[in-house]
């Protein structure tokens, strides 16, 4: 069986759009989510020993908890497949290319990358913009990576 959704980096690069989710975030590990911080989550990872939450940093506030970092929420708008190669490699050196942290997270329609809030509109324009002359495209930057969704 096949994942839906685009596996053609190239495709995926040309038809990229960038939607910014209305917020301001914050990671946050605790060992137990309480009731209120999993309904906040705008997503979760289990780590074992800690669990990862992305929250609004209000929610973190609320809940007595550090917002160590700021980050906004943008959401790339294009549905590639689960099984699509290098998009999260190409995305991330658009962005550190422009010195820019990036954090990102795969869904099964979107990816979602959480940049910090002050670089926002850099990173929306390091992610919509045009390559400039003489920038190698993202595709030739990966032909040495190992395959996988994050390769």
């Amino acid at each position: 069986m096949t994942a839906p959704g685009e596996t053609d980096l190239d495709e995926m690069l040309a038809t990229l759009a960038v939607e910014r989710r209305p917020g301001v975030f914050t990671y946050v590990a605790v060992a137990v989510p309480t009731p209120g911080l999993l309904a906040a989550a705008n997503a979760m990872v289990d780590e074992g020993e800690l669990t990862t939450l992305v929250v609004p940093v209000e929610a973190a506030q609320r809940a007595g908890l550090p917002a160590t970092v700021e980050m906004a929420w943008l959401t790339l708008q294009v549905q590639s497949s689960l099984e699509a190669v290098g998009l999260t490699a190409a995305v991330s050196a658009r962005l550190a290319a422009r010195g820019i942290a990036c954090n990102v997270l795969a869904g099964y329609h979107h990816d979602h990358v959480l940049v910090p809030l002050g670089r926002v509109d850099d990173a929306i324009d390091a992610l919509t913009a045009d390559l400039p002359d003489g920038e190698l495209p993202p595709a030739e930057l990966l032909d040495d990576e190992p395959g996988g969704r994050a390769g």
